[in-house]
């Protein structure tokens, strides 16, 4: 059952940034674009609560009032995403200090230290005070604690603590010195007092290079764990006065900082912000959107900010094409989220957003481009009503996200700077993206068995219960891939030994001796056994077959020429495949034409740049036909039916306009 009755449309409001006269025109020209929801009180905590002892909610009263008598859903957020000047001034200690070691003064935004006592004790206190005025309430429809979690602190609190964590983990200091391997350089520590925080003025080699992993590693977990509690300080306090209203913090996609699958553990639904650049692939918005709907096993999330327009803090802040920005919210839709929401309703006037995207553009008033095409997306919504809310993606692939992986691949020292994890996810979602396949990304604690095919790429990390769970699953019968790089290290960064990929030797019947590593400007050839040749770069693996079969080898022109670089390996019921080498398109399209020839997942073949989705509600199917481009194009459908926006009936060839959507259903009935 869905959270909300509706599909919320709306987004973050600030109404205390504005005289109250320009609230009664707000509610005005908003009400003409069918906006139902607002997110308030986001950054209010320094008007909240003046100075330590007194708290005013006089203006957020007037706020929640006057949303309430428009009949608006108000997503409630805590405030405390930004600590009040008086704060930061009489209590150091909920001032961050950065990694170069440098204790801040008030300032900027996610500016409080997560271990700070004086932090905890006011967020929470804030949190419960707001739950106990405003939780009863019918119109609070979901609490939103802080904003866009993030950041480091590596001050004499966190040092403390991290000690602290380190204790539960490894509960004696020999355990930990053999997890860090701390005989290296004579690093060994001989009491938990010699653990300092890894940054610029301890084994840090710069924020993304370390001199030890294990360490930093473990700080990584040790941040998004002090940060999660930070959340959970919150969301206990607001449970107290409200044990109903769902919970979240609005999250931002691939964010390296944080390890998304287990704060979605602690948050009832999912909820982030999707903003893309004017050059990022429509693949990698859509492998965000099923990341952020993987996060609760396939659950419906929040889409709860995106701007209507442009962006004011990326590079080349373009702004969105007629069409473009109703196409985005339609493709969020279409990978599960049941709501659109904007950052933000009206301009703000000053500051470093005040050139940010908002439904209410400075003019201030709705005879503009964005507003008429937010109005026009608010009448189709509003015409869909609970129609999509919580309907599931059908997925029969599953590719695996790890931040562990994720933190310890880019962590290492060599074979290449070039290697980013985030992109050898998305190299291998792509090419699933452009057959329209649909996809769900998981975690390794997620269950396997429904899935037909499993690819875990770059798999660096991985411990022996995860290669039995992965074994076990080819065993019965599964498809698994996974590339160069994987089956190195256990969790704390130290080498498999026996020769890679480590424990997954036995499941992908091979050993890897040495890997190459390709400077930028040079590739190498990949020839497949049917004779189809492709380039491949980055990384060549020199891989032995023990009970594996030749998928392809290395061309000309290496000391490893003619030697195995795709394999696969029959195992059980299933298969095991190895890819040893960064393929190109054209290899990536030959390899998945030979992984996908004898499974039963259904895909689409479409002309670039018109995606197919699919989800289902009970005995419902809603099929998304998008056209992510500019330019008109003609498409054969996949499956006929009746658009749900116009009521149309389609069939055979249709032409889409530029960023054209059509919502399909088979069964649907016009009128």
């Amino acid at each position: 059952m869905s959270f909300f009755k509706n599909m919320l449309f709306g987004g973050d409001y600030n109404p205390e940034q504005w005289p109250e006269e320009v609230w009664v025109e707000d509610m005005r020209i908003l009400n003409l674009a069918k906006i139902n929801s607002a997110t308030i009180n986001v950054f209010s905590w320094a008007q909240l609560q003046p100075d330590e002892m007194t708290y005013d909610f006089s203006t957020l009263d007037k706020i929640v009032t006057m949303l309430t008598e428009h009949n608006y859903q108000i997503v409630l957020a805590t405030s405390t995403a930004a600590l009040p000047a008086w704060m930061s001034r009489r209590y150091p200690d909920v001032n961050r200090t950065d990694f170069e070691g440098r204790p801040h003064k008030f300032g900027h935004r996610h500016n409080a230290c997560p271990n700070s006592p004086t932090f905890r004790k006011y967020s929470k206190k804030l949190a419960g005070k707001l739950a106990e005025r405003y939780g009863g309430l019918e119109n609070v429809v979901c609490w939103h604690i802080s904003n866009e979690y993030g950041g480091e602190c590596y001050c004499e609190n966190c040092a403390k603590e991290f000690q602290v964590w380190l204790k539960k983990k490894y509960h004696t200091i020999e355990a930990l010195n053999r997890a860090w391997n701390m005989t290296f350089w004579g690093h060994t520590l001989s009491s938990w007092e010699d653990v300092v925080v890894p940054n610029a003025l301890g084994d840090a080699i710069g924020q993304e290079k370390t001199a030890f992993a294990g360490i930093s590693i473990d700080y990584r977990r040790f941040m998004s764990d002090s940060l999660l509690r930070n959340f959970t300080d919150e969301k206990r306090a607001i449970r107290f006065y409200d044990p109903e209203t769902p919970i979240t913090t609005n999250l931002m996609g691939t964010y390296k900082g944080l390890d998304y699958f287990k704060w979605a553990k602690e948050m009832d639904i999912v909820s982030w912000d999707n903003y893309p650049s004017y050059d990022t692939p429509v693949s990698m918005t859509a492998m965000c959107h099923d990341l952020m709907r993987g996060l609760k096993d396939g659950q419906s999330f929040m889409l709860m900010e995106q701007t209507p327009s442009q962006q004011n803090w990326q590079p080349y802040n373009s702004l969105k094409r007629p069409g473009q920005m109703k196409n985005m919210s339609y493709q969020a839709v279409a990978h599960g989220a049941d709501t659109v929401q904007f950052f933000q309703l009206r301009r703000s006037v000053g500051a470093c957003e005040k050139f940010h995207g908002a439904v209410i553009e400075h003019v201030g008033h709705e005879h503009t481009r964005v507003f008429r095409e937010t109005a026009e997306l608010g009448r189709e919504l509003e015409k869909l009503g609970d129609k999509l809310l919580d309907a599931m993606t059908p997925a029969k692939v599953g590719i695996i996200f790890d931040w562990a992986n994720y933190w310890a691949l880019e962590y290492t020292s060599g074979p290449t700077i070039e290697l980013r994890y985030v992109e050898q996810i998305h190299h291998y979602y792509q090419e699933l993206f452009a057959r329209n396949i649909d996809v769900d990304m998981i975690s390794l604690n997620s269950s396997f068995e429904k899935y037909d095919l499993v690819i875990a790429p770059c798999l660096y990390m991985i411990n022996q219960e995860q290669v039995q769970k992965i074994d076990a699953y080819v065993t019965k019968g599964g498809k698994f891939v996974t590339t160069m790089m994987s089956g190195l290290v256990d969790e704390t960064d130290n080498v498999h030994l026996g020769g890679y990929p480590g424990p997954l030797k036995e499941t992908l019947g091979i050993w890897v001796e040495e890997f190459d590593a390709l400077p930028p400007e040079k590739s190498y050839q990949v020839v497949f056994q049917n004779g189809t040749t492709c380039d491949c770069r980055m990384l060549c693996d020199i891989i032995h077959p023990d009970t594996a079969d030749v998928l392809a080898t290395y061309g000309k022109g290496e000391f490893y020429q003619d030697t195995p670089v795709i394999t696969t390996h029959q195992r059980g019921e299933g298969k095991a495949y190895y890819v040893g080498t960064m393929l190109s398109r054209e290899g990536m399209r030959e390899f998945f034409d030979i992984v996908l020839n004898d499974m039963a997942i259904p895909a689409y073949s479409l002309p670039e740049g018109v995606e197919w989705k699919t989800r289902v509600k009970k005995d419902q199917t809603y099929h998304f036909l998008l056209n992510h481009t500019n330019e008109t194009i003609a498409v054969t459908l996949p499956v006929e039916g009746v658009d749900l926006l116009t009521d149309q009936s389609l069939t055979g060839t249709v032409e889409l306009a530029p960023f054209a959507v059509k919502i399909i259903t088979p069964e649907a009935k016009k009128g």
